[in-house]
């Protein structure tokens, strides 16, 4: 199962391209579209057209199988949480389109499934990202490396949830 993994942001949003075979994971890219760097002067449609635009050239080169998103954290910045939001609409958009079904998982949830505690630092979930998948280094920005670990939060859950699904449906 090959899965794009999404850390939503509108000034850097994560993501990778994952897939399992068997018990070994493979990223077959992970990285950020980053819609501040070069012109800090983007419109807010511009800097969601741009995630558009990277997402669909991701869907189109590597074909995956689901999309894999964090869900949002609701913090103390109002701002940010309703630009995060808009990022994952448009994120949401784009995999609805091209038929991709799409995960969510709580940042808790994430650090479990990558460190065995939902308390997990940045920092600890970097360095298990790494040795998951045999990275020669940890991805960075730490958006790279949370877009590869949510992926593998769905690759690990994503058997369990068909199996639940199939289970649901026969009772």
């Amino acid at each position: 199962m090959r899965v794009i993994g999404i850390d939503p942001g509108t000034h850097r949003c994560g993501y990778s391209i994952t897939e399992s075979a068997g018990s070994k994971l493979k990223v077959h890219c992970c990285g950020v579209f980053n819609t501040q760097e070069k012109n800090k002067s983007m419109t807010a449609a511009e800097r969601l057209y741009k995630i558009k635009q990277g997402l669909c050239e991701l869907i189109e080169a590597y074909k995956p199988d689901a999309l894999s998103m964090e869900r949002l954290f609701i913090n103390n910045n109002l701002k940010t949480a309703i630009s995060v939001g808009e990022a994952r609409g448009v994120i949401m958009l784009t995999a609805f389109e091209r038929g991709l079904p799409i995960a969510e998982y709580t940042p808790q949830q994430i650090k479990s499934a990558i460190t065995g505690s939902g308390a997990a630092a940045k920092d600890q979930v970097g360095r298990m990202v790494k040795i998951l998948t045999g990275l020669a280094e940890i991805p960075k920005p730490d958006d790279a490396a949370d877009a590869v670990a949510c992926a593998i939060c769905h690759l690990q859950s994503a058997p369990f949830l068909k199996a639940a699904g199939k289970a649901l449906m026969s009772a």
